[in-house]
């Protein structure tokens, strides 16, 4: 059975190598890293995708592991969402210190224990974001064998190289990612991991979050929270 959560950490960085002593100290260090050398670390979501994801991703997101980065930033806008607070979406100053972010509670339907967050989910979440990255359709046959090389590469394991060549070749069942997600957290989840593999410039690509974010009924200030907590999240 491929081990989502491994595949996860491997998409958003929860190890690198090289580093001595707590990464969360190094935040910075570990960001230039990743956008140096991105297969050196384990955060190759950007390579193997073609998106800025893993060069990009700032504060301490690298360091909490790919299902609790997707989880914590998904906590973090439901939770001011429910507040009732406005949406930050002005850029900060790059003079101000980068935001440092966390787990989500264990007691919230955010937990990333295997009760809640079960590794079948988990898989969902990496089936989103794959779907994210082939919704302006840039993954032509050519771009698909560059990427599973780059699998290769990278490390991932050989039922996990197949994973990704099924996702990669045959078409994106969106609705059984909607149907993976049970709950409003989930719903959420799956919402932000689309948004953090994706810099939506294309109208390819805004319309097919739109088209998510419908489908998965998440109210429309929900997911202005969500676009603005992950927007913090990117350099």
């Amino acid at each position: 059975m491929i081990d989502a959560r491994k595949l996860l950490d491997q998409f958003l960085g929860s190890q690198v190598p090289g580093m001595q002593g707590s990464v969360r100290d190094k935040a910075s260090e570990a960001i230039n890293l990743a956008r140096d050398n991105p297969l050196a670390t384990s955060a190759i979501a950007g390579v193997l995708l073609g998106t800025k994801t893993g060069r990009d991703i700032a504060g301490n997101v690298l360091t909490l592991g790919g299902l609790a980065a997707i989880a914590g930033l998904g906590y973090q806008a439901y939770k001011n969402y429910q507040a009732g607070n406005t949406p930050q979406t002005t850029p900060q100053p790059a003079s101000q210190a980068e935001p440092q972010f966390l787990p989500p509670p264990t007691n919230s339907g955010f937990s990333t224990a295997p009760a809640i967050a079960s590794n079948d989910f988990a898989l969902s979440l990496v089936r989103a974001m794959i779907a994210a990255a082939r919704a302006d359709g840039h993954i032509d046959d050519a771009e698909r064998q560059h990427i599973l090389g780059k699998v290769q590469e990278a490390g991932v394991d050989a039922e996990a190289q197949a994973f990704f060549e099924r996702e990669l070749s045959n078409p994106v069942d969106l609705d059984a990612i909607i149907a993976s997600a049970q709950t409003e957290e989930q719903r959420v989840q799956v919402y932000t991991a689309s948004r953090l593999a994706i810099e939506p410039d294309s109208r390819a690509e805004r319309g097919y979050l739109d088209l998510l974010a419908g489908r998965l009924g998440l109210a429309d200030a929900l997911v202005d929270h969500i676009e603005a907590t992950v927007a913090s999240a990117k350099v």
